[in-house]
């Protein structure tokens, strides 16, 4: 499967939301915690486990008006690094 063509969708028994005590998104894995950056916060707010990395990249691109190519890139760099953490699956 093409890098752009890959869905990922969130583990078993991970939670991404907005955390009132911290005043942040975190994203809640058994015995771990990730407070992602505002960039990760817009990629993981469109991770629903049927959109493809492209069309997530294409959503990011339009709404921030930025190149599809850089968008792609970092998008998939982001979601791979949370897949090697154990936080996603791509």
């Amino acid at each position: 499967m093409s890098g752009e063509s890959r869905v990922p969708r969130f583990r078993r028994g991970v939670r991404f939301r907005y955390d009132q005590v911290r005043g942040a998104w975190v994203l809640l894995a058994p015995e771990k915690l990730y407070v992602p950056d505002e960039v990760a916060v817009e990629i993981l707010k469109l991770v629903d486990g049927e959109r493809p990395i492209a069309a997530i990249a294409d959503d990011l691109a339009s709404r921030f008006d930025a190149p599809r190519e850089l968008i792609v890139r970092d998008t998939a760099a982001a979601l791979e690094d949370l897949s090697l953490r154990g936080a996603l699956e791509l």
